[in-house]
């Protein structure tokens, strides 16, 4: 199946496309975000967001120029930014009729057998009564992501949701449109890959390092969730979330970000 036929899509958000540099909520964009997204489930599709950015909010919130080092402190971070988010998703999403639930996930949960039932079980429920699944890894009581183990990041985790609530598609939105064959902020001369049928280590080799300063993101992580998806048989892209609205264009078979198709 192609993505923009896909009938269940996760779309995954990072911190990088919610927040300005200084931290604070890129409230514009949320909202086009949260209008597009009402506009696709209105069209028929089911809708499950993936949020980064709890982290990046609280700092915004608490006015902190620089993540913390102290994982105790992220913890309280992302207990602060993650009430911000989901009173602004709900604010958001409910201007346009649509109800928003949040599922909070830790890697030991869908390990285990009987949990990870639980959760595919919770996902198919919401889905069925047209509500809108908000999903982050739950910072505030597992820190093996901003340890860098666990899911390690919210790109693996989307890929992982992907699976459980039975996506055909995932989108990452992100502050880059797409995988290039260089640098576009260094070389001019890169071009984006308009599609990537098989994940080598040539194009491994083309995925920088980590993200922005309030993410734990990168190129690199966006491939590994293309694979995590591709075993799945799941369809991914990877979009520029500085216009949310070229998800229309992506769905609509537009040549739009790197597409990854379902294997």
């Amino acid at each position: 199946m192609e993505l923009k036929d896909a009938e269940t899509l996760v779309v995954k958000v990072g911190t990088s496309t919610l927040t300005y540099e200084n931290g604070k909520v890129n409230l514009g964009r949320l909202e086009q975000l949260c209008r597009t997204l009402s506009d696709l489930q209105n069209s028929g599709k089911k809708l499950v967001l993936v949020s980064s950015g709890a982290i990046g909010v609280g700092m915004g919130k608490l006015g902190l120029a620089r993540r913390p080092e102290e994982t105790e402190k992220k913890q309280a971070l992302a207990a602060i930014g993650q009430c911000e988010l989901m009173f602004l998703y709900d604010k958001f999403f409910g201007e346009y009729n649509h109800t928003v639930a949040q599922v909070l996930l830790t890697a030991d949960v869908v390990d285990e057998n009987r949990s990870r039932r639980n959760v595919q079980n919770t996902f198919g429920e919401l889905l069925s009564m047209g509500v809108i699944p908000v999903v982050n890894e739950n910072d505030t009581v597992e820190t093996s992501e901003l340890e860098g183990k666990n899911f390690g990041d919210n790109d693996t985790l989307s890929a992982v949701v992907a699976g459980l609530c039975g996506a055909q598609g995932l989108v990452i939105l992100t502050d880059i449109d797409g995988l290039y064959d260089g640098d576009p902020r260094r070389d001019p001369a890169a071009r984006r890959i308009s599609r990537v049928e098989k994940i080598t280590p040539a194009i491994e080799a083309l995925a920088g390092g980590a993200g922005s300063s309030r993410g734990t993101g990168g190129m690199a992580t966006k491939l590994k969730a293309a694979r995590i998806a591709h075993s799945q048989g799941i369809a991914m892209a990877i979009v520029s979330g500085s216009d949310p609205q070229s998800l229309y264009q992506l769905l609509n078979g537009e040549d739009v970000g790197t597409l990854f198709p379902a294997g």
